[in-house]
């Protein structure tokens, strides 16, 4: 029996609510505790189970973890059990999670050796792990896949500094090869990185511990590579797509509410974006305030024609947020082109949000035109599953503005990503109730 959340939704909401802390960040620098033998404390730790998994597979592997608050852990990776990559344990534990493979990094630098099984993780789309491969093989590694076992085997006792061009502008590949550089035999060079703040924070942290990082926030890094880091204490930044989400919930269900703590010189663009499709928001000391609204109108371009909100790698609008903008939308009034550039199948859930009413025509894989219900017709409750992270929020956030009862299943990919979403939305008055 699957869990589901049941939504009886058309109901305002009203409070305060506090992001925790950045997944994807959290995901970067608790791998990175493996470069070093010191103690390393991380605060602002979610509680989801990504992360919760990602713990739990570097104690397995001998890492001495605890937790000394409820959203803080001391790590001390001094003695790793390199048998257990070699187990059927890590291959099911580290083959059913996609963070998994930012580990590979820190263990080539440290250790000039590493095992991998392949990957899994989300629906959507081809997300090729070639870059982080790449990435090793420029520094040195030698890779060697095992199709009977499913494990990659990579050697890396002779990691040297080297100029990289990536392919693309990969979170965690530039993330995962920064970590193998710092501990490499000369100068690395890195172009086209990523430059996402979960990537400066890393870069950061990193520099704390003793690494020599140079251009963070920017698409050209250089690592000075060094013979050993020392411990340090990280605090996460707050996650930039649950105040994203957060914004798109205030607006779609006509709600005041006050986003606390949100880090806003590190939000880039989001904020932008949703005041083009209409929203009103401001800043209050660090804090996001949304006035509810009966009624929000997206903006056109200079010349007249529909605007279009596309992806784009930092400090690009980030793709996590597409779906959010695509539910906002369909309140408002006007027209919006969605389109998502960098995963081709991240727009299916568009179904479910016709069935409930919405007016959307889905143009191709990549691209939606959404025209908005100007809030003159509410969608309906309906039964949906979610198919991922991010459209299973815009599901929620779909059916929190609906009139009736929906039904949510598949809530684990929810989870995923958000911690315990259906009792923060509660305290701001949602009728969410988990079966």
């Amino acid at each position: 029996m699957t869990n589901a959340f049941v939504i009886n939704g058309g109901k305002p909401l009203k409070g305060e609510i506090t992001p925790q802390g950045a997944k994807n960040e959290a995901l970067q620098v608790i791998s990175a505790v493996l470069l070093t033998e010191e103690k390393v404390t991380i605060s602002n730790i979610p509680d989801i189970k990504d992360v919760n998994k990602l713990i739990e597979l570097l104690g397995d592997m001998g890492v001495i973890t605890e937790k000394i608050a409820p959203d803080t852990y001391t790590f001390i990776a001094k003695d790793i059990d390199q048998d257990f990559f070699q187990s059927d344990a890590f291959k099911s534990k580290g083959g059913g999670l996609r963070g998994s493979i930012m580990i590979v990094g820190p263990l080539l630098a440290r250790f000039g050796k590493a095992s991998i099984p392949k990957p899994g993780g989300d629906k959507i789309g081809r997300r090729r792990l070639d870059t982080h491969f790449l990435g090793f093989e420029k520094l040195g590694a030698r890779f060697d896949y095992n199709p009977e076992d499913g494990f990659f085997n990579v050697d890396a006792s002779n990691l040297q500094g080297t100029y990289i061009l990536l392919d693309e502008a990969s979170v965690t590949g530039t993330a995962n090869i920064v970590m193998t550089a710092v501990l490499s035999k000369g100068i690395t060079t890195i172009y086209n990185a990523a430059c996402e703040p979960y990537l400066q924070q890393l870069c950061k942290m990193l520099n704390r511990m003793g690494a020599k990082i140079s251009g963070i926030g920017s698409n050209l890094l250089t690592i000075e590579g060094v013979t050993k880091l020392g411990g340090t204490d990280h605090r996460l930044l707050p996650d930039m797509i649950e105040i994203g989400s957060f914004i798109g919930l205030a607006a779609m269900t006509g709600s005041e509410i006050t986003i606390k703590d949100v880090n806003y010189k590190e939000l880039g663009m989001i904020p932008d974006v949703f005041k083009r499709l209409g929203i009103k928001l401001e800043l209050r000391g660090d804090d996001i305030y949304i006035p509810a609204q009966d009624h929000y109108e997206i903006e056109t371009f200079i010349d007249g024609s529909i605007m279009t909100i596309a992806d784009a790698p930092w400090p690009g609008f980030t793709p996590d947020l597409l779906s959010i903008c695509l539910v906002v939308a369909i309140q408002a009034k006007g027209s919006v082109l969605i389109h998502q550039k960098m995963f081709e199948s991240r727009l299916f859930f568009v179904d479910k949000l016709l069935d409930m009413g919405a007016q959307i025509i889905l143009c191709d894989p990549h691209r939606a035109t959404v025209i908005g219900l100007d809030k003159k017709v509410q969608l309906r409750g309906i039964s949906m599953t979610s198919p991922d992270i991010r459209a299973g929020v815009s599901l929620l956030i779909a059916a929190l503005s609906a009139q009736g009862k929906s039904t949510i299943y598949n809530i684990e990919q929810i989870e995923r990503g958000y911690q315990h979403i259906d009792t923060r939305l509660k305290a701001l008055g949602a009728d969410i109730t988990r079966i």
